[in-house]
């Protein structure tokens, strides 16, 4: 029953998208900030669709730490949950995305229109250079700039693996960081169809101020999001239903050495 309701959520997925992007041509006739309500209202339709066809749900915390202005947002990132659920969160936000999507037709277009910033993840100095170009013109338009600081999904308890791309723009940008922490690899795991019921918990935690040094930051950040995720995990791992991806993070974190609460050591894998 989970891989049909979890194939069903795939294709109203891609229908629904394909539908609003056709339906919402006309905003390439406005300017970008006018048009840009279609992205959030498509982050929300694919939020109910999980919701009513999946089950999964999901619980955000944390929304008073959101600075006002242009900021850098740096997210765990577990799964594609992420790469849409966290848009309505910020007014007008600018996602760091390779630049491989801006040649898929329509969605590129949208990208395009929108100045999501992509990047050549071949050509690293270049790639950096052209990134904090495009993201110092996000901030002075008061956008908010979401990065994924690992660059790549990692799997619910894997270990991190952070990259000093978020900490350089920190850096060079002279503005805030919004460490988000979250779950959602339980639910949505990075490989397979299965999409499983439950709730995917978001906590915003308090920016990081501006003025550190490169490496100061990159220690806080990962050390912050990391925290924050064990603990979400951790909790998710005592609701009554729990997943059962926990028995793949119980693994994982076993290897590593890692001694969380027993409870997630408790559950059994499919």
């Amino acid at each position: 029953m989970i891989l049909l309701r979890s194939l069903t959520f795939q294709v109203l997925f891609y229908l629904s998208t394909a539908a609003l992007m056709i339906l919402s041509l006309p905003v390439f006739l406005l300017p970008p900030r006018m048009g840009w309500p279609v992205v959030p209202l498509w982050a929300r339709v694919n939020v109910v669709l999980l919701r009513a066809v999946v089950g999964l749900r999901v619980e955000v915390r944390g929304l008073e730490n959101i600075p006002d202005g242009g900021f850098i947002v740096a997210a765990k990132h577990h799964s594609a949950w992420e790469t849409f659920a966290l848009l309505p969160l910020f007014e007008f936000p600018t996602y760091v995305l390779k630049r491989e999507l801006r040649y898929i037709p329509l969605f590129g277009w949208y990208t395009a229109k929108f100045r999501q910033i992509p990047v050549d993840r071949g050509k690293r100095s270049v790639a950096l250079a052209a990134l904090t170009q495009n993201a110092e013109i996000a901030i002075r338009e008061a956008r908010q700039i979401l990065i994924f600081p690992e660059g790549t999904r990692r799997g619910a308890g894997e270990e991190p693996r952070y990259k000093f791309g978020a900490s350089h723009l920190y850096r060079s940008l002279g503005c805030p960081m919004l460490p988000i922490a979250l779950n959602s690899g339980l639910y949505w795991p990075r490989r397979g169809w299965r999409i499983y019921p439950g709730t995917v918990l978001v906590e915003i935690l308090p920016p990081i101020q501006p003025g550190l040094e490169i490496e100061t930051v990159h220690r806080t950040l990962t050390d912050s999001i990391e925290t924050a995720t064990d603990r979400l995990i951790e909790e998710a791992a005592r609701a009554p239903r729990p997943s059962p991806v926990l028995a793949r993070v119980a693994a994982r974190w076993r290897a590593r050495g890692h001694r969380p609460d027993s409870a997630v050591f408790d559950r059994t894998d499919v």
